[in-house]
């Protein structure tokens, strides 16, 4: 699934090799407790709106929703159950399956390493509404704020993406 993604950046191009690199090393790879590598799992959220960001808690910069995989749970199944948790949104997959379209290794808080798996969710014209605990700081971002104000490791596929609506 990784190794057949073709890199939209020399950032992703990285990313890949650093993320198949570990995988190859990690006995449990989306098992945060079992080293301080581990894969995660994040949506990037389109709509008619544009793109849905949140400000991260802890990092304070802005986002696509996402984190840790529950024990038994797919990367996918993760990465709606974590849209929902951080936005109020409750979304599907595309009508033909979850659509992997980018990873990014980054470091994380608590010196971690994240291996981010990056599907892509439609979403309809709703305003995001996360619960009390978790940012508040969530809403829907024109492609080009989304571009200007995301996190490096995200503005590549960012702007891949919008080349192809």
């Amino acid at each position: 699934m990784v190794g057949s993604l073709t890199p939209v950046d020399d950032r992703e191009a990285r990313s890949q090799a650093e993320f198949l690199a570990a995988l190859d090393r990690l006995d449990r790879p989306c098992d945060e407790h079992a080293d301080p590598t581990h894969v995660t799992a994040s949506a990037i959220v389109t709509g008619s709106r544009g793109v849905v960001l949140h400000r991260h808690k802890r990092m304070g910069i802005w986002l696509q929703p996402g984190g840790h995989i529950e024990p038994g749970e797919t990367p996918e199944d993760a990465a709606l159950r974590e849209v929902y948790e951080e936005t109020g949104l409750a979304l599907g997959h595309p009508a033909d399956g979850p659509r992997l379209v980018h990873v990014d290794v980054h470091a994380a808080p608590k010196g971690h390493t994240h291996l981010d798996l990056r599907f892509l969710l439609e979403a309809g014209d709703a305003d995001p509404s996360p619960p009390a605990h978790e940012s508040q700081d969530v809403r829907w971002f024109s492609w080009d704020e989304a571009i200007a104000v995301a996190d490096p490791g995200m503005s590549g596929i960012l702007r891949s993406l919008y080349r192809s609506h």
